[in-house]
């Protein structure tokens, strides 16, 4: 059975940063894209950032660009998303996903396992 589990969340003032975690057991990550979204209250999930394998490249949302980094250790199975110089409106739910095919999108519904969230919250 494929589970990720986030970890790293948690309450920071605005400016502050936080290290997300994507720990992935039942299956090797190694040739998966791995992404990154979330969601706030009333609003729908929305894409954060993505790894891909098959060009190595590493895509963000306008929203975050410049502040958050990407990243994946093969040999750890774990995902990571450094987020730095956080905002009040970075307040979410963070979600990790796999893709399998590995390319790495901007769209849910390519990623096929997800983990159970962890909550960010940043005041001002």
């Amino acid at each position: 059975q494929v589970q990720l589990v986030e970890s790293g969340g948690g309450l920071v003032q605005a400016g502050g940063s936080l290290r997300l975690s994507c720990a992935v057991s039942g299956r090797t990550i190694s040739r998966d894209a791995m992404g990154w979204f979330r969601q706030a209250p009333g609003k729908e999930r929305e894409f954060v950032s993505t790894i891909s394998w098959s060009n190595g490249n590493s895509y963000y949302a306008t929203s975050v660009k410049g502040r958050f980094t990407i990243s994946k250790d093969n040999a750890k199975n774990t995902a990571y998303l450094q987020m730095n110089n956080l905002k009040p409106e970075d307040t979410a739910v963070y979600y990790c996903a796999a893709d399998p095919l590995g390319y790495g999108a901007s769209t849910a519904t390519s990623y096929d396992y997800w983990g159970q969230g962890t909550q960010v919250t940043v005041s001002s």
